[in-house]
């Protein structure tokens, strides 16, 4: 009987399997074939996508539900950059998420290889760490290396290259492999000292707010943001959005945030989403505390306000609330009602989306998901996916899910299709209610197949406005109805895709339809796309006055 030759496909593969890796997003091709045959002696499994950029956001959704490290395996060359835009997303969201593309031979570099390209370079400004294994006894180590680094700090996207001959060549018999310590979160503990200093402080405000980013706003992560919230009194706000302090999902924060007079920065950026730390958004005389786990995220924050920055220290997220915590002042009765001021601000909704008349033909957003949240309500574990441009902050404005996985503080688009897919493959068996605008569906639509053949079912609503409805509103606010161009689309069956696939379709034109539809789409058990013919409107900006 031949014994079979370890190779660094091998070693790879023994890698993932000791970090605890059971599902693995990929697509075919050449460079990797050696890693795909080495799956076949473990006991992970392959997604296996349409198109590469959708491993990555299935890998990032993944990573965000479950807390795991999430795994993309793309082909070199091309198969590579066509996944890197996708690493974007993953970053904005503070999503763990390691690339491992296949790369040309080492051997042949140079020398005008097949899909020779610099792959590491490429990825390198989306990522926290980017390069390319050197040689086959190195990896095992450095795919233990990338998910260290993705998971710790402040998370975020990694990428590794790993040449085919290193694939194919024989493992040394004495290569040791990475311990289960190699794969675990790095910390940056706090000082006690330190903590007292922001508890002081923080406690002195009379108005203050705790701002997280998007790490922190996991199903769990919620729940930890809320035990802070309990042990000081005090408001903690996460914030995942593109439009920021105009985030629909916050309804009229902006009207408390201008009031506040000091924030804790937890982890949370002072950028675009929150104007730069500036009035009117933020009051010019409003402090600020930060703890960060990146010393120039620090000096960031000093550049942009000066001596405003009254403390900070590094230290990562999670371990300075479960220092917060442990060191938890005497409750402060006195910001009872600033508390709830802010709660207020944050959950208030316009009355008049429940009093709109019947639609027929084109339908108004919230008619369409105000009625949805019964779904979301049904499991204690729901999920909400919420892509595109206007449409998708009309769903995040109306519903609310235990968790939620949205295209982020990336502003970017067509991430919706692979995310409802891994959140089925992450949780099996609750509601999943995605959202995309027609221009969304665009991107990814070739993965129902993909849905199709792994009996992944969700309910995909598109909202369907026949336009780039986000880039409408620009040029129609910036320059005139009679000068918008470049964003016309048309009113595509969009259901017949899906139906084409194997999936479940309908189009919908009549705003009592929508519930029913869904019901009928969830008994069936299949990827389903639910056409929405829809009223092209603004999304909303929720203010109370």
């Amino acid at each position: 009987m031949t014994t079979k030759i370890t190779s660094g496909a091998d070693n790879f593969i023994k890698a993932l399997e000791l970090a605890g890796v059971t599902k693995v997003f990929t697509l075919s091709g050449n460079h990797i074939m050696p890693a795909y045959n080495s799956i076949f002696d473990s006991k992970i499994e392959l997604v296996h996508t349409r198109h590469e950029a959708a491993a990555v956001h299935m890998a990032d959704a993944w990573a965000r539900l479950t807390g795991e490290v999430g795994i993309a395996l793309v082909t070199g060359g091309p198969g590579h950059a066509n996944a890197v835009s996708a690493l974007y997303t993953a970053s904005m969201a503070e999503s763990p998420v390691v690339l491992i593309s296949g790369h040309a031979p080492l051997n042949q570099l140079g020398k005008g290889a097949f899909q020779e390209m610099a792959q590491a370079d490429i990825a390198a400004p989306l990522t926290k760490a980017s390069w390319t294994c050197q040689k086959v006894e190195d990896i095992s180590s450095d795919t233990a290396k990338a998910i260290q680094i993705a998971k710790s700090g402040r998370p975020g996207p990694t990428h590794l290259s790993l040449p085919s001959d290193i694939l194919e060549s024989p493992s040394p018999s004495n290569i040791s492999m990475p311990s289960s310590e190699d794969f675990l979160r790095e910390h940056k503990p706090a000082k006690s000292s330190d903590v007292s200093s922001i508890v002081s402080l923080l406690i002195a405000a009379k108005k203050p707010l705790i701002l997280v980013g998007p790490m922190m706003l996991s199903k769990s992560g919620r729940k930890q943001l809320l035990q802070l919230q309990e042990a000081f009194n005090i408001p903690v706000i996460g914030m995942e959005s593109p439009r920021g302090i105009g985030d629909p999902s916050l309804g009229a924060f902006s009207e408390v945030l201008s009031q506040a007079d000091c924030i804790l920065l937890l982890g949370k950026k002072l950028d675009f989403t929150l104007k730069f730390g500036n009035s009117p958004g933020i009051n010019q005389a409003c402090t600020f505390l930060q703890i960060d786990p990146e010393e120039n995220e620090i000096q960031r924050v000093k550049n942009a306000v000066g001596d405003r920055l009254k403390f900070a220290f590094i230290c990562d997220t999670p371990s300075a609330i479960s220092a917060l915590i442990a060191a938890k002042p005497s409750k402060n009765s006195g910001l009872d009602n600033w508390l709830k001021e802010v709660d207020s601000a944050i959950t208030y909704r316009p009355t008049a989306w429940k009093d709109l008349p019947l639609s027929e033909g084109r339908i108004h957003p919230a008619q369409i998901f105000l009625p949805l949240q019964e779904i979301l309500d049904s499991h204690p574990d729901s999920i909400l996916v919420s892509d595109g441009g206007e449409i998708g902050q009309w769903a995040q404005a109306c519903l609310r899910a235990p968790n939620r996985v949205l295209n982020g503080v990336a502003g970017s688009i067509g991430a919706g299709l692979p995310f409802a897919l891994a959140s089925r493959v992450a949780k099996p068996n609750v509601p999943i209610i995605a959202v995309m605008g027609d221009g969304t569906f665009g991107f990814h639509s070739a993965e129902i197949d993909t849905a199709v053949r792994y009996h992944l079912d969700f309910v995909l609503l598109i909202g369907n406005d026949a336009r780039w409805n986000a880039e409408y509103q620009i040029q129609l606010k910036d320059y005139g109805k009679e000068r918008t161009i470049g964003c016309e689309l048309l009113p595509s069956s969009y259901e017949k895709v899906c139906q084409a696939f194997g999936g479940y379709g309908e189009l919908l034109t009549n705003s009592d339809a929508i519930l029913p539809a869904v019901k009928r789409a969830i008994a069936s058990k299949l990827p389903s796309c639910l056409n929405i013919m829809i009223e092209g409107l603004a999304a909303p900006n929720i203010k109370r006055s």
